[in-house]
């Protein structure tokens, strides 16, 4: 039984038509499989990120205890630390996270200030100890932090290239929002010699 000519083009087009199937099916499941893990990738860095927050926000009722030792004056600093660790404690979601943890690094900056105005606090063997442990969390947090937005950089950047943003489109993968630095901690301090 020969096949005719017409029959076999018929078969060869229907050959080239599920080829192509194949070919966009397959890239649409490894792109998406690539979109999934890179949202994984950022939820995962920022468990670390958050790890490294709650560390930092378990340190901080020991230091403000210890300050409050010496600098009993400051009692509404000791508040908006307490609020600020609480809205922390608080937050359900990343932005709300990184919002918290802006405000409490810009209040922790303040309690740091203060303590240069008191020598003994300074020499306080319990104080520089637990001065020494924030400082090492809040290091372990700039590199989560750093981790985090690269992941998250290449997230937005694949979700917005072509021909993935359509794909990316379909399946509802939404922008990503970075941890930056709030401003206030990117001014420089007033460093006065002259007391």
């Amino acid at each position: 039984m020969a096949l005719t000519r017409g029959c076999l083009f018929s078969l060869i087009a229907l050959a080239i038509v599920a080829f192509f199937i194949l070919l966009v099916g397959g890239y649409f499941m490894v792109t998406y499989n690539q979109l999934v893990k890179l949202d994984e990738g950022i939820n995962g860095a920022w468990a670390d990120v958050d790890n490294q927050l709650m560390r930092r926000n378990d340190l901080i009722p020991n230091l403000v205890e210890t300050v409050k030792g010496y600098a009993t004056h400051e009692r509404e600093l000791f508040e908006h630390i307490a609020d600020a660790r609480a809205k922390l404690a608080g937050a359900g979601t990343i932005p709300d996270k990184i919002k918290a943890a802006n405000e409490l690094s810009g209040f922790l900056g303040r309690l740091l200030m203060i303590v240069e105005n008191y020598p003994q606090l300074k020499a306080s063997e319990n104080f520089i100890r637990l001065q020494d442990e924030l400082a090492g969390t809040e290091n372990r947090i700039a590199v989560a932090r750093r981790r985090y937005n690269e992941i998250v950089k290449d997230y937005n950047r694949s979700i917005r290239s072509f021909p993935k943003n359509m794909i990316a489109g379909i399946f509802n993968f939404e922008p990503r929002e970075y941890f930056e630095v709030p401003e206030e901690a990117k001014e420089v301090p007033e460093v006065d010699f002259g007391s």
